[in-house]
């Protein structure tokens, strides 16, 4: 439970009473209750208000709303407001704007514009934060702490060279090793002082994105960058810690975002939050994908959904309303998922500025008469009524997925072999193909514990860290099944590509040897033709992207490719490795031949789908003190049917009891419960 004051699933969002006035709040207070809002965000931009100048804070405003929610009966996720850093102190300190990756110094404006490196600006954000915990740490409303927001972006500025500088002497202890690690015999690149570093911009090694002379460069400036995010939300944190340390301190984190380690991030959390924004085209298999890592971020526990839009973005290029009946869905396929939260972005829409578009519990019009409003208030009754049944529930999955932040930067710096190579989008086909079966699957990091799982994915891992192919081995050899694919085990945590032989440490435990990639341009494909059926495959499944030309040392062929002059070369092998097997998959294949080939693994180790269900069904489980509850969600415009099996289950939201065939109305859920 994220806090024992509020047992409940918190419901409510981002609220910003500074940019109205005293009659609009009174009405505010007012909807909230019919709404059933019982969690407000604030304070997440207001340092400007609070502190008007270097010396000088004025809490008077923020003790007010403080006193006014919790006298309305709701509580307070405080932000400590340091997203974005006053206009007095970028003109006073100008060092605290950054640099862009083109080397041109920003100045006061947007936000998530400080430069994390500038000694400056860690030392205000510090302080407000511990002012902000000395005055509030008993405040009755208080139920959890909210640091900064959304951190994201790079700086390039002399700061943070002077840091990267630091931070590589500490990571390797001697030139002769930093040299070593990042090839710099090649293009006469050796250092012989620390000075003679500079960082990987547009100055110097990088250009067009994740374009990069010096893989070793890069990949340690972006290690070095989440580290540098990471130590100003410690900062504030551990400042926080000091006053307040039984309530728990969060950040907002942003699914799959690019820049930044979650999982290292996650250590230093007490709970995660994140911010989901899919469009209205997003597969609802990746947004799943998502929350799951979330979850994944700190082994199963539950995770903060800490906004949303009630109805639409104002960002994306294409700003679709969400359609009647898919806020409450996607709201509880968060909650399925391991969200203990719902919580909005906005409560009331802005009038001005970038975000005035951007949707709200309460809209421009201001009062309860809206189609949103209206879905906001059923959804607030219903988590009323669910009350803590589901609070800290657990994912029961026996197939864990793995994604790894470091292993992405190096595919993405990689010069080759092909740009179609998205890290992230071959995750996902493994995980849509479980998906579309209702198999459930954990995203999990290369830190965890395999044993945990019957059946092991880990696509496309490229870098091979310290001490993983042990796990691996370890993991098939007591019984496990392990899957990876093409383009794996090229590297070590440096970028240096492992001698003598691909897929280098993962070698031993796959039985085989990859000699060459062929990458295929658009349009291109190839074929993985089964030469005898096997479960559920049989026949040729087309693929495509990368073909890796591998040879069996050990492992059993059961598919090769069908054209090019690999043609009857291995696609597809497993090699029995103790009491386990470990698969390969040298190309990428349709998702056919993915759902087949998991759902063979998937029998093999009895892992059995959850329902019985058309598309369109999305089924998952939680469980907790022994009581599972079963999530059916319809992500469609018609009522499907589920086979959910001959025991009998209570349905959360209805009362009413289900058996074998459950209905599930258009865009509906159903939250069935087994406990007697």
């Amino acid at each position: 439970m994220i806090n024992d004051k509020l047992p409940k699933i918190w419901y409510g969002g981002d609220y910003n009473p500074e940019q109205w006035d005293a009659p609009v709040w009174a009405e505010d207070e007012r909807m909230f209750k019919l709404a059933g809002i019982d969690v407000a965000t604030i304070n997440v931009f207001s340092w400007a208000l609070i502190q008007p100048s270097e010396d000088t804070y004025d809490f008077s405003s923020l003790d007010e709303l403080m006193d006014r929610l919790y006298k309305n009966g709701t509580y307070v996720c405080l932000a400590t407001g340091t997203g974005a850093h006053p206009a007095w102190m970028a003109h006073r300190y100008p060092e605290v704007t950054r640099v862009d990756v083109k080397g041109r110094k920003r100045k006061f404006g947007g936000r998530h514009n400080s430069n994390p490196n500038s000694p400056v600006y860690r030392k205000f954000a510090a302080k407000l934060a511990g002012k902000l915990a000395e005055r509030y740490k008993d405040h009755p409303a208080l139920v959890a702490w909210h640091v900064s927001n959304e951190f994201s972006n790079y700086d390039y500025s002399d700061l943070s060279e002077a840091a990267f500088r630091v931070w590589l002497k500490d990571r390797y202890g001697s030139l002769d090793a930093l040299n070593k690690a990042w090839n710099t015999r090649f293009w006469g690149h050796t250092f012989y002082d620390w000075e003679e570093i500079v960082l990987p911009s547009e100055l110097s090694e990088e250009w067009d994105g994740n374009r990069t002379n010096f893989q070793g460069i890069s990949l340690d400036f972006r290690r070095f960058m989440s580290h540098s995010l990471l130590e100003c939300y410690k900062i504030e944190s551990d400042t926080i810690k000091e006053h307040s340390p039984n309530v728990p301190v969060t950040t907002n984190l942003m699914g799959f975002y690019d820049e930044l380690d979650y999982f290292e991030w996650a250590k230093h959390m007490d709970v995660i939050s994140w911010d989901n924004y899919p469009s209205l085209d997003t597969p609802v298999s990746f947004t799943a994908m998502t929350h799951d890592l979330m979850r994944g971020l700190k082994n199963g526990q539950p995770f903060m959904l800490m906004e949303q839009t009630p109805s639409q973005q104002n960002w994306q290029p294409y700003n679709s309303l969400k359609r009647p009946g898919v806020m409450r869905l996607w709201s509880y396929q968060a909650v399925a998922r391991g969200a203990d939260t719902v919580l909005f972005f906005q409560l009331r829409r802005s009038i001005g500025a970038c975000e005035k578009y951007h949707g709200a519990v309460i809209e421009h019009v201001g009062h309860e008469h809206t189609r949103v409003f209206r879905e906001c208030a059923e959804l607030g009754k219903e988590l009323g009524q669910l009350g803590d049944q589901l609070l800290d529930a657990r994912s029961a999955a026996k197939v864990g997925i793995i994604y790894d932040w470091e292993n992405r930067w190096a595919i993405n710096l990689s010069s080759g072999p092909s740009v179609a190579l998205d890290y992230v989008n071959e995750i996902h086909k493994y995980y849509d193909a479980l998906y579309q079966q209702n198999i459930e699957a954990d995203m999990i990091g290369v830190e965890e514990n395999l044993f945990k799982y019957e059946i092991v994915i880990a696509p496309v891992m490229y870098m091979v860290k310290p001490g993983f192919a042990e796990k691996v081995e370890a993991f098939v050899k007591a019984g496990g099944t392990f899957i990876t694919t093409y383009f794996s085990g090229i590297v070590n945590e440096n970028d240096l590509v492992t001698v003598g032989g691909y897929p280098g440490e993962l070698r031993n435990v796959l039985g085989i040897w990859a000699e060459e990639i062929d990458a295929l341009l658009p349009g291109m494909s190839n074929e993985i033709v089964m030469d005898k059926a096997w479960g559920n495959l049989s026949g040729s499944y087309k693929c495509d992207l990368l073909c890796d030309l591998i040879h069996a040392e050990g492992a059993e062929v059961l598919a090769e490719y069908g054209s090019d002059f690999y043609k009857g070369m291995p696609a597809l092998t497993v090699n029995n490795f103790g009491e386990g097997k470990a698969y390969y998959v040298a190309t990428s294949p349709e998702a056919g031949f993915l759902k087949g080939f998991l759902a063979n693994l998937c029998a093999d180790k009895n892992i059995q789908p959850l329902v019985t269900a058309p598309e369109g069904i999305e089924s998952v489980q939680r469980v907790k003190e022994g009581v599972s509850y079963l999530f059916l969600l319809n992500h469609t415009t018609g009522d499907l049917s589920a086979d959910i099996g001959a025991t009998e289950r209570m349905d959360l939201l209805t009362g009413n009891k289900v058996s074998g065939s459950a209905v599930v109305p258009a865009r509906g859920v159903l939250i069935l419960s087994d406990k007697n």
